[in-house]
């Protein structure tokens, strides 16, 4: 476990309100041990470190100016917010982040009235704000009352066309409200002394048109080598000249760059926007992701995300892994084959890493497409590139799907174009809690024609679907599949396309028959264990198709069994939802078949570890026998649900 750090000036800090009373040479000293603090937290809890070691000195500065909670303060994505969650009455309990009851890694609304807006997706800040700023004007009611609205965002997130979206509205309404892009592409560490004196005196003085005049200019007065720096971060993505035009044309007040780290700077510039803004207005500051820990500082993620991991050494203490993870399954069955088929590429937005593409890109970079956070485009790109005759792999989550559905339903099904989704953290995925949960996706396309939906059962069957996909050209194809580890099972040298539309029997029985789709069927076997010692013998089958249905062996099933009950880790509307529908039309119900669906409960489910997750929802072996026992009607005489 990691030493605590001494941090006497963060020990009296019970709310926000505490920072008022410190002057700024205190604030500065706060900011150190605020970053020492969030350190030590996750190197015990895991969880994000480096996007909210980028922005503990704003986290101070904002907190320090505005009147929060009465001030609303949005955390884009808000896997930044662990540094505020300290200062905001929660930091006895910082050791539960991302646990069972614990607090949540994101914001959230129901957790603190110092979160207004809850967020683990990315790019809805300014839309939000600016939804408070409106609910502001119009005398909306709220708790705490209604001051500034604040978001915070990071350059990735402004790379999603919702961002824009938000500052033209904003930019139009021309409602007071602050946006802050925060910009860690590359990091401007100024002299300090002199020229923060300067720059200090300078935003502090100033009328506020000079103010933002000054603030533009403020590129001019760094070190030559800096003032390159700092123009490469405000073009390019942004498309902005160094004036800021692109923000100012969408109708904002531009100010910056300015250093995030130097709470010289910050302090100055928010007291004086907090004093004089009257319209919309966008502060750009520079910070580097991981600041002020070295060992984030060196990875390429700048410390993403992270295992619980040794402080000295920034060492993660992750298990030993007795099999491959799915994701690298994925990953490698998929060059595979594209080390034989020139039309395979693929797509992801904004997470080659945790889609296992980063390995692609390394191999054939020419086919690999990274395109940033835009779920939306990656669709249609990927469909335009099937409609062009490649052989597209869109390899996104399950959650970050969700925000393409009209792409998928538009541009690829209705068109009938042979676009690949490889859906990665299908179903509970644990820490990151219900906004990272796989659970829709099977609902949202099964439902769509000419779809075919598959899951894997397990790391073999998931390269047997990477080889059905490659092979499907008749329309869209998606395969699903869970975040961490396989089960352990021997894989084959290379994938084999299956026959479209057929499961497999696992194991045959009698009275009740147990269809699992996707990788439950570990579980459904034990408890088909369990009902053996019972005198039980269930048959098991794996579906592999929620669509096509294998209609024969369902059918069968239904026809030679007592019940049957499906088993699946997703939502209602699912694949149960299709075995029932098929069911009604060929009359099964009418000849007395006992048919049970075990889906995902109709609730959000917090963060916890992913079998406790699962034990929540009722689908673990003992709640599967218990469902088979009390469907047939057999008393569960000192049983126990796990």
């Amino acid at each position: 476990m990691s030493t605590r750090p001494e941090t006497p000036l963060l020990d009296q800090v019970n709310s926000p309100a505490d920072l008022k009373r410190m002057s700024d040479a205190e604030l500065g000293r706060l900011a150190d041990e605020l970053r020492a603090d969030t350190i030590a937290t996750v190197s015990e809890t895991g969880g994000h470190l480096g996007a909210g070691l980028g922005v503990v000195e704003l986290t101070v500065a904002l907190h320090a100016v505005f009147d929060a909670p009465r001030d609303k303060i949005i955390w884009d994505v808000s896997h930044q917010c662990y540094p505020h969650k300290i200062l905001t009455g929660r930091r006895d309990r910082m050791r539960t982040l991302r646990q069972k009851d614990g607090l949540s890694g994101f914001t959230k609304r129901s957790e603190s009235p110092y979160d207004p807006f809850g967020a683990a997706h990315s790019s809805t800040s300014i839309s939000a704000a600016l939804g408070f700023a409106v609910a502001r004007d119009l005398g909306g009611a709220s708790d705490t009352g209604h001051g500034d609205a604040i978001a915070v965002i990071g350059d990735g997130a402004m790379s999603a066309g919702m961002a824009f979206e938000a500052l033209n509205h904003a930019g139009h309404l021309k409602k007071r409200m602050i946006v802050i892009l925060n910009d860690n592409e590359m990091s401007i560490a100024p002299p300090v002394g002199a020229l923060s004196s300067y720059l200090s005196r300078l935003y502090a003085g100033a009328p506020f048109q000079e103010f933002k005049a000054a603030a533009k200019g403020a590129v001019s007065l760094l070190p030559p080598p800096f003032q390159e720096g700092a123009r490469r971060a405000k073009d390019m993505l942004k498309g902005m000249t160094v004036g800021g035009t692109l923000f100012e044309e969408l109708g904002f007040s531009y100010i910056g760059p300015i250093d995030g780290h130097d709470m010289d700077q910050l302090l100055p510039v928010l007291r004086t926007v907090q004093a004089r803004a009257t319209g919309p207005t966008l502060i750009h500051i520079i910070t580097k992701k991981g600041k002020g820990y070295a060992p984030a500082e060196s990875r390429r993620d700048g410390g993403h995300a992270t295992a619980k991991f040794d402080v000295a050494t920034g060492e993660q203490k992750k298990a030993p892994s007795n099999a491959p993870s799915y994701t690298r399954v994925f990953a490698e069955a998929l060059l595979d084959h594209a080390g034989q088929d020139d039309k395979i590429c693929a797509i992801t937005a904004a997470m080659p890493d945790g889609t296992g593409l980063d390995l692609f890109d390394k191999r054939y970079p020419s086919r690999c497409f990274d395109v940033g956070i835009a779920e939306q485009h990656a669709v249609t790109f990927a469909a335009g590139l099937a409609a062009g005759g490649m052989k597209p792999f869109c390899a996104l989550y399950s959650t970050f799907l969700q925000r393409g559905y009209d792409q998928v339903v538009h541009d690829v099904a209705i068109q009938r174009l042979p676009v690949r989704f490889a859906i990665d953290r299908a179903g509970l995925v644990g820490a990151d809690g219900p906004t990272h949960a796989g659970a829709f996706d099977v609902a949202y396309l099964a439902n769509l024609p000419g779809f075919t939906v598959m899951a894997a059962a397990d790391e073999a069957e998931l390269k047997h679907m990477v080889a059905t996909a490659v092979a499907h050209d008749d329309g869209p194809i998606a395969f699903r599949y869970p975040r961490g580890e396989g089960e352990g099972v021997e894989m084959p040298a290379r994938g084999e396309p299956l026959e479209i539309g057929k499961g497999r029997m696992i194991q045959q029985g009698g009275r009740v028959a147990l269809l699992s789709f996707g990788t439950r069927l570990g579980e459904v076997m034990k408890a088909s264990e369990g009902l053996r010692a019972r005198g039980i013998t269930p048959t098991v089958a794996d579906a592999r198709f929620a669509k096509p249905l294998d209609e024969a062996l369902i059918l069968d099933l239904a026809a030679n069994h007592e019940a049957l009950i499906t088993i699946e880790e997703g939502a209602i509307g699912g694949f149960g939802s299709h075995v029932a529908q098929l069911l009604a039309e060929h009359g099964v119900f009418d000849h007395g078949l006992k048919f049970r669906s075990m889906v995902l409960p109709d609730i959000f489910i917090d963060q916890a570890s992913p079998a406790d997750m699962y034990a929540t929802a009722g689908l673990n072996a003992a709640d599967i026998e218990a469902r088979v026992l009390d469907t047939l009607g057999i008393a569960r005489i000192g049983s126990q649900r796990a």
